[in-house]
This record gives C-alpha cells, sequence and structure tokens, in this order.
C-alpha cells in the first residue's frame, strides 16, 4: 500500500481537508454514519450551519419530531426557546447569522418515553471542525446538561441549576440554559430568577452578537 493510499484510509471523517469549502463540510458531516449501529433509523443529522454565523445555539440531539421534519427546535421545545430569545421563527432561522448545531446530531430513539442521551461520539467528532469553520461566532448558548459538560467540562457546576445560576461566569463566550422543554415548568417555577434575571441579559447578549453582523455587513 502507497503512503498516500495509508494516509486516506487512516483518515477520521472529520478531519480537516485543506481547500474544501463550508459546503462541502457540511455535506461531510450529513453523511455521517458513525453511530449507525447504536440509532433507531438510519443515521440523519440535523444541523444548521455556515460560515458567517455570529450566534451558536448548541442543544442536545434531536427529538421524533424534529428527526421526522429535519427542522432543528421545530417542537414545543422551540416555540419556547423562541420565546425566551425574544425571536421570530424567520430570526430564528436565518442561518446566515444563527448556527443550530446539538450535541449529538442524530435522534438517539427513547427509552420508557423519554429521548436517550446524544450519542458520545458525535461531538468530538464534529465540533472542533465545526466551531474552527465558524470564526465570526459571538456567543454560544449552551441548553442543557449535555452541551455544558462538553463546553464546559470541569468549569460547570455539580449541577445544572448551579451552571445557569452561574452563568455570569461564562460570559463573554458562553451562556448557559436549561432546556427549554415543556417537562421543565417546574424547574422554572422553582427557579424565577432565571426569567428576571438570566432572560434579559440573554436577549441583550444575543441582540449584540447579531447587531455585530449587521456592522460588518453595513460597512462591508
Amino acid at each position: 500500500m502507497s503512503k498516500r493510499s495509508s494516509a486516506t484510509s487512516s483518515r477520521t471523517p472529520a478531519e480537516p481537508r485543506p481547500g474544501e469549502s463550508f459546503a462541502d463540510l457540511l455535506a461531510r458531516v450529513r453523511a455521517c454514519t458513525v453511530c449507525a449501529p447504536y440509532l433507531p433509523n438510519p443515521p440523519k443529522p440535523i444541523l444548521r450551519a455556515s460560515p458567517t454565523a455570529r450566534l451558536l445555539i448548541v442543544g442536545q440531539a434531536p427529538g421524533r419530531r424534529v428527526f421526522e421534519t429535519g427542522i432543528p427546535w421545530n417542537d414545543p421545545s422551540g416555540d419556547q426557546l423562541r420565546l425566551w430569545l425574544g425571536m421570530t421563527r424567520d430570526q430564528f432561522y436565518d442561518e446566515s447569522r444563527i448556527a443550530i448545531v446539538p450535541t449529538g446530531f442524530c435522534y438517539p430513539g427513547t427509552v420508557h418515553g423519554s429521548d436517550l442521551p446524544p450519542r458520545p461520539e458525535c461531538a468530538p467528532l464534529w465540533h472542533p471542525v465545526l466551531r474552527a469553520a465558524m470564526p465570526d461566532i459571538q456567543l454560544t448558548l449552551l441548553i442543557g446538561a449535555y452541551a455544558q459538560a462538553y463546553y464546559l467540562g470541569k468549569r460547570r457546576g455539580r449541577t445544572l441549576t448551579d451552571t445557569v445560576a452561574a452563568w455570569r461566569d461564562f460570559a463573554p463566550d458562553f451562556l448557559p440554559l436549561p432546556h427549554p422543554s415543556p417537562r421543565n415548568r417546574a424547574w422554572l417555577k422553582r427557579n424565577p430568577w432565571f426569567e428576571t434575571e438570566v432572560l434579559p441579559s440573554l436577549r441583550k447578549r444575543v441582540g449584540d452578537a447579531l447587531r455585530a453582523s449587521d456592522n460588518d455587513a453595513a460597512t462591508g
């Protein structure tokens, strides 16, 4: 076997490829089958991204409805998230400004009526190369414990509540949030500081990040 063929065969699916376009990178992500043996359905990576995005939203993994439609956050959790952000659907899905890259790209299935965790292979494999290809990201929203575990590591709190309560400590790069699932209504009731303290800052910081792209367009 030649050196060239040996290097090609040992290349990981996510290894950066010199001169590759962002569209080609996304095509590679969407063709990924690394987790196929562990999924209840054929792989269907669901994400939205562009090299001009300023805001990155990192959740956990697609649920069944998102898997069926192929549209991230196209469910009641997404409706709640858009309310938190103060955004319309059109604003939220403008991928030139907002990237949506979950911790796991494929629907992992359910057990006892609850979604399984995102596959652990996904984020370490693809997030570094995608982040490197989106140099203009100003703010990353870490939604839920899995996103916070991957991006914050030992910096996160003992519980999700501890991590979200310490949201100021992760500025300016990250802002941790609870999952906006309807199942978390009890959490929101127990933690009224989230609505009074975190949401106003969330909207301001998101607005600042997106206005930066508007300013660039105006001066470009």
